[in-house]
């Protein structure tokens, strides 16, 4: 009977288990915060709209159709995932990615126009994409590695300087009647990447291809170096006192431009991953950066900033953000679920401090036992 309460404070305390728990608590306080903002602007629709985000491909009543539209929220989820695993290992080391939207945008360039301009085949046009982006992200870790330029605000000032130069660039592949890329699918269909029979797991949903496989993969891949490597090892090192790691012998300022490198080459992969299924035309007169970028923000702190939980986080970041685009437009807008998601964002926050409360609590508990053991041996 002892052994029972023993067992289960030792998976409460387990740091990943209670992780899950906080990014389930603060899954449920942002859909509850947004369900009261939705009751605020119209309280008719405020509970049809949020089951309709929580929904988003179930809403149509043909299986057929479920499927179709579920693979293409796993497409873009592998995109997120490839973001989120950007930020998340820069964050390992103590750096802030915020240029992943930049560096995502200049994977865009680099594949679509290896693709379009030059008709090469999808492989080489994906890893251009992650050369280009890690080179994006490398110039950022240099600043900060030889001239202590904070990261974000290297990264805030490539995200605009990234923007505008691929959109000089794409402009020479662009249709003459619309401001959108040329169709991949008519002009060079080796530059998409091959879908290996998954797309008829999904009615047949050809943008369905093995990158959501390789996406799986970079998260596993990220995971093992992070902890099971001496790289990995001397990465975080370098993150938690680069001082410190310099007195060891490690290299730190060649460790802070390889994470940046790493970081965008991860971005870039993304944008290659996602754009070389022909989902998408990129629009070369867009003003605004990409929120896959910021999305990934999102999603590695959901997922506790480990690459296993960002897999979950990013698809249902992805999959309430489609949700999204099914609410009533007469009654809201569809950035509503965007709104969902900022909520969510904030209390993730509130993670470290439920795990500080939860542990005390545990702490207590497990002193009062003592003390009551303690009275009944004396008895």
């Amino acid at each position: 009977m002892s052994s029972s309460p023993k067992k289960k404070d030792s998976i409460l305390r387990n740091d990943g288990v209670q992780t899950i728990l906080g990014s389930f608590l603060c899954i449920i306080i942002g859909l509850l915060v947004g369900y009261i903002v939705l009751t605020i602007i119209n309280p008719a629709g405020a509970g049809k709209a949020i089951v309709s985000i929580l929904k988003n491909f179930l809403y149509y009543p043909s299986k057929q159709a479920q499927m179709k539209y579920f693979g293409t929220t796993i497409v873009k989820s592998s995109a997120l995932l490839m973001c989120a695993l950007s930020v998340l290992f820069a964050g390992k080391v103590g750096l802030f990615n915020i240029g992943a939207a930049g560096q995502y945008v200049v994977g865009i360039g680099a594949s679509l126009i290896c693709a379009l301009k030059f008709d090469m085949p999808w492989y080489v046009c994906l890893l251009a994409a992650v050369l280009c982006a890690a080179i994006v992200g490398g110039i950022s870790g240099a600043l900060k590695a030889y001239f202590n330029v904070n990261e974000v605000i290297s990264c805030i000032m490539l995200n605009w300087i990234s923007l505008y130069s691929v959109n000089l660039l794409l402009a020479k592949v662009k249709e003459q009647s619309t401001p959108y890329t040329k169709d991949l699918s008519s002009i060079n269909r080796d530059a998409l990447i091959p879908t290996a029979g998954l797309h008829n797991l999904f009615s047949n949903n050809e943008f369905v291809t093995i990158g959501v496989v390789l996406a799986i993969v970079m998260a596993i891949l990220v995971w093992i170096l992070l902890d099971k490597t001496k790289l990995g090892y001397e990465l975080k090192a370098t993150g938690l006192n680069k001082n410190a790691a310099k007195y060891c012998g490690m290299r730190e300022k060649k460790n802070i431009i390889l994470t940046m490198m790493i970081a965008g080459g991860l971005a870039g992969m993304g944008a290659g991953i996602f754009y070389l299924t022909g989902i998408e035309q990129w629009m070369v007169q867009t003003t605004s950066v990409p929120a896959m970028g910021f999305n990934g923000i999102a999603a590695a702190f959901l997922g506790g900033s480990h690459p296993i939980g960002a897999i979950f986080s990013s698809y249902f970041i992805q999959h309430i953000t489609s949700g999204g685009t099914y609410v009533d437009t007469k009654l809201y807008c569809t950035q509503i679920s965007d709104l969902i998601s900022a909520f969510i964002i904030y209390l993730c926050g509130f993670v470290l401090f439920f795990k500080m409360w939860l542990n005390r609590f545990l702490n207590k508990r497990d002193e009062k036992h003592a003390e009551k053991a303690q009275k009944g041996g004396k008895a």
